[in-house]
């Protein structure tokens, strides 16, 4: 790939001209560590943050006042109460993530 362009290196890919020439210019400055580091932005979690504004206080609540919070329940619970239809795998994928930065545990 000696001697390419940024817009032959984009073409098959799918990438815009300009997105290659940053790439390049950011990995001869620092080389690949610098690429892993970047950060690219993309739209708000909205369902996610939506779904845990309904799930948290639930998963609060004292464990003798409340039933048994299994995912399935939650996404109802999540759809009745927030209007929000979230998938299992991204609820479950949400609430672990809350979890193992602090969040409750013991729902499966």
């Amino acid at each position: 790939m000696a001697g390419w362009t940024s817009g032959r290196i984009a073409e098959p890919f799918g990438f815009r001209e300009d997105a290659v020439r940053l790439w390049r210019s950011d990995f001869m400055m620092g080389g690949v560590e610098v690429l892993k580091a970047v950060f690219a932005p993309g739209p708000a979690p909205a369902k996610s943050e939506a779904a845990l504004r309904v799930a948290m206080p639930l998963l609060a609540a004292p464990v003798d006042d409340r039933p048994n919070r299994t995912i399935p329940r939650l996404r109802a619970e999540i759809e009745a109460r927030g209007g929000v239809s979230i998938s299992r795998s991204q609820l479950s994928k949400v609430l672990r993530k809350k979890t193992s930065a602090g969040g409750v545990r013991g729902t499966r």
